[in-house]
């Protein structure tokens, strides 16, 4: 599956959106990826996370468990780990720290397969890597569905993208004025909790 085939999936529900967002990382950008309409169809998230299954086992082998940040995470984490033939498993935050919890436990000496949905800037894919190696695992890759940091986005162990793409992110300061023009939308979640 190619970059342009994952993004037809996008393209095909809506899910590949322009005008003016605020991504998880806090970064504004012209485009955003709405993966939970891709992932709502099972056939769609079937065969996305069947082919980056295939791409992780032709870079790194077998891997005993699939790891997967809540909540984003978790449904491309399944599916993968599912095509992988392994347990899946995810981390949640607890006191604002990634932890496996509800009886998650990595085995000694079992190699883990770190599984998210869109990375950006590498951020939570960083902290549930540092969650796993907490709990004793060792990552020996992480994988995405997509890449929209062009390659860049640095996670510590090398990273599979299924599709990878350059979209621009700035800092709300930053904003070229083209962007800045248009209104701003904020479609994730990660900082529900944190409006009045």
């Amino acid at each position: 599956m190619t970059s342009e085939d994952v993004l037809n999936e996008f393209r095909a529900v809506g899910a590949l959106r322009e005008g003016h967002f605020v991504l998880s990382s806090g970064l504004h950008s012209p485009v955003f990826l709405q993966k939970n309409l891709v992932f709502m169809d099972g056939a769609r998230c079937e065969r996305l996370c069947r082919a980056l299954a295939h791409k992780i086992t032709a870079a790194i082998g077998p891997v005993d468990v699939a790891i997967s940040p809540a909540v984003g995470g978790i449904i491309p984490g399944y599916e993968t780990a599912r095509h992988l033939g392994v347990p899946s498993m995810y981390v949640e935050r607890e006191g604002g720290t990634f932890k496996l919890r509800r009886g998650f436990q990595i085995e000694p000496g079992q190699k883990v397969v770190m599984v998210e949905d869109i990375v950006t800037t590498g951020l939570s894919s960083r902290e549930c890597i540092a969650a796993i190696q907490a709990a004793g695992g060792e990552v020996v890759a992480a994988a995405c569905i997509v890449d929209r940091s062009g390659g860049r986005a640095d996670v510590g162990v090398p990273l599979i993208a299924l599709a990878t793409l350059d979209v621009p992110a700035y800092a709300a300061n930053a904003l070229p004025p083209e962007l800045a023009a248009l209104p701003v939308e904020d479609p994730g979640s990660r900082r529900l909790g944190k409006q009045a």
